[in-house]
């Protein structure tokens, strides 16, 4: 795993820190089509105070069945600006990972990846500072434009930004609204979204993004 960058204390100091990675970010690797571990991570907020808790779950990819897990709880060291979470976040996150027994072949974080203003959201910071492949899942949108997808599980429509298509809505049950796929590291668009479909046999979010989140709020 990468050595986190020295932690910026200022907006801008993130910013500048989100340009400088951006281009370690790989889009281009279409991914694992099959692996044997996914982890799901997911961040959970104190009802007061600035305490941050971040969960990891792993499970074994065919029979969604939980193998392993971590919880980190750490003090907020960045202020809660949007485009810039991922500062509050990675720190309880990063340390979650090194915690596990069983090292996963996949993250799947609640969050977004190239689906971001500055096109390097949580997904594409977790990819870059371990390495792994990662998928940015969203219950929301939150930059860019798209149409409503069919109806039907597995039907999407991309979601464009200034022209360039940075993710998907997906459709992971029928009627039920969808979620928001971007590539965050060494995963390709269209293998995320079957790695998602695969990962929703029962509900609307994926299966390791809904135990880090029961984990997180424990």
């Amino acid at each position: 795993m990468t050595s986190a960058h020295p932690w910026p204390t200022t907006i801008a100091e993130a910013e500048a820190v989100q340009e400088r990675l951006r281009p370690l970010v790989d889009l281009a690797d279409p991914g694992p089509e099959r692996v044997e571990f996914v982890a799901g991570l997911d961040v959970g907020y104190a009802a007061h105070g600035d305490e941050v808790t971040g969960a990891v779950v792993v499970l074994e990819a065919d029979t969604l069945r939980v193998v392993d897990s971590a919880v980190v709880r750490r003090r907020a060291s960045f202020p809660y600006v949007p485009g810039l979470f991922a500062f509050r976040e990675l720190p309880p996150l990063l340390a979650a990972l090194e915690e596990l027994a069983v090292p996963p072949d996949l993250l799947v974080c609640d969050g977004y990846g190239l689906a971001h203003p500055r096109r390097f959201g949580l997904a594409c910071h977790l990819g870059v500072l371990t390495g792994l492949p990662v998928i940015g899942v969203a219950k929301t949108a939150f930059v860019g434009t798209h149409d409503e997808p069919a109806a039907e599980r597995g039907s999407w429509s991309p979601i464009l930004l200034a022209g360039e298509v940075v993710g998907r809505a997906l459709r992971t049950r029928d009627g039920v609204k969808p979620v928001y796929v971007s590539q965050g590291h060494r995963v390709g668009l269209d293998n995320a979204c079957a790695h998602v479909l695969r990962m929703t046999p029962a509900y609307r979010l994926p299966e390791p993004i809904r135990a880090a989140d029961r984990l997180s709020r424990g």
